[in-house]
This record gives C-alpha cells, structure tokens and sequence, in this order.
C-alpha cells in the first residue's frame, strides 16, 4: 500500500508552496505550521513531510520554531523533515526538535560518507531526497543542478542503509500535471531502497495512478491539499484500494 505524505514546506516561518523550485514564485498558504500540521494528522495521515526552504537555500537549519510547533501538533504522527541538514550537528539538532526522519539532499552528492555515518548512527530516520532537472541532480535548495544522474546517487546508497529515497522531478514540482512515475519507477525497479514520489500531484486520478504503479512506496501532496483538487481524506482513502 503506498504511503500518502501531506507537505509542509517553510519559508519564514510560514506555510508556501514553490512552482519548480522558484523562490520568486511563492505561493503562501498560511501563518501557523502547526495548525496545518494538526488538521493533516485530523484527517488520518501517517506521515508528514516537511521542507525548510530557507535551510536549504542558506545550507543551514533555519524555521526551528514552526519545526517544533509541526511536531508538536502531529503528535505521535511522524514528521520527516528535509532542507539545509549538512552536517551531523545539523541532522542531530532536527532528531533532537522530535523529527522521525531527516531527508538529506545537497549531502547526498556533496559529502555521501556523511550520509552513510548518518545513517549509521540513527539507523532507520535517514532519508536521501533526490531532486532532479531531466535526470539530473540539482542541489543547494535547487538552485544548481549538477552532471551527475539521479539514478548514480541512487545506487550510491543502495549499501548504506538509508529509509527511503524522496524523489522530485522539479519541472513538475507545484505545476499539478502529475509526478514523474515513468523515472520515479525506474528508480525504484533499480534499487532496493523504497522510494517515495513527491511533485506535481494535481488531482485525484494522479493519486490513482500512483498508487499503481508498481515500486512507488509513498507519494508526497503539497499544493493540490491546500487549492481543495485533492482532499487528503480521499487520497488516504484512493491509496487503501478505496
């Protein structure tokens, strides 16, 4: 069954969603991260995904207060949280705030033996994101994109014990035409890693699709919840079979 992850993404301390990455295309959905993140955990979601833009655009932890506030009101949800973790300190401080899972992704192609002693020391709450422009990784909050394939860091990692790969294609990221399946499946049939979709879901046949597609372990929904295309209480119903 795969796994529907309703998205918080931060940028001062607020609620926002980018169109692919751009952060002079903000959309801004609401001033409390904490309230979001209750009425998501009301209508039945096991996960949360969580994004600091302003960390990863800086390269350091930043919106420490609405992290705290979002777990705070998940409860005994897990949050996963992802942007600016480049250093142990930084990956400790987000477990310390009561994050599940800390998502690293710049790390993942600048400094992999630090994803690996991550993983080693908190053995099931690290995760790799994978954020690419046609295959290829971008980093530093998306703002360069590298040489290197997504398919390379994905397979770089396949030892490492990692708990899930998060990947994006960022064309697609806020626009709702629908995830990457196509590559998102391809990743997964190459690694024994799970992997879960996260960009572009816009409707409910989006969701259906997802959750066919053979490999895909979770499915990340940001914009769509807060425009109403997507009720999360449907897409958690869409993803048991319903």
């Amino acid at each position: 069954m795969i796994e529907i992850l309703p998205a918080i993404d931060l940028l001062g301390g607020r609620c926002v969603r980018l169109s692919q990455g751009d952060y002079d295309r903000v959309a801004v959905y609401g001033d409390d991260p904490g309230a979001v993140a209750a009425s998501f955990v009301a209508a039945g979601a096991t996960r949360v995904h969580c994004v600091d833009l302003d960390g990863a655009r800086a390269g350091r932890p930043h919106n420490r207060d609405a992290v705290r506030a979002i777990v705070t009101a998940a409860k005994d949800v897990p949050v996963q949280l992802g942007g600016g973790m480049r250093s142990l300190d930084a990956i400790e401080e987000a477990l310390g705030l009561g994050v599940d899972r800390a998502i690293l992704g710049t790390a993942a192609l600048r400094d992999p033996a630090l994803v690996r002693e991550a993983a080693r020391r908190h053995p099931g709450r690290i995760a790799v994101g994978i954020d690419a422009r046609a295959g290829r990784v971008a980093v530093e909050g998306w703002l360069e994109t590298s040489d290197v394939l997504a398919l390379d860091v994905a397979r770089c990692f396949e030892d490492a014990g990692v708990a899930a790969l998060v990947y994006t294609e960022i064309a697609r990221d806020g626009m709702g035409t629908g995830p990457d399946l196509d590559a998102t499946a391809a990743l997964a049939a190459a690694v024994a890693i799970p992997v879960i979709a996260s960009g572009g879901v816009g409707s409910e046949e989006h969701v259906r699709r997802a959750a066919a597609t053979p490999g895909i372990a979770g499915l990340i929904i940001g914009k769509a919840l807060y425009e109403g295309s997507v009720k999360l209480d449907r897409a958690l119903a869409i993803a048991k079979g319903a």
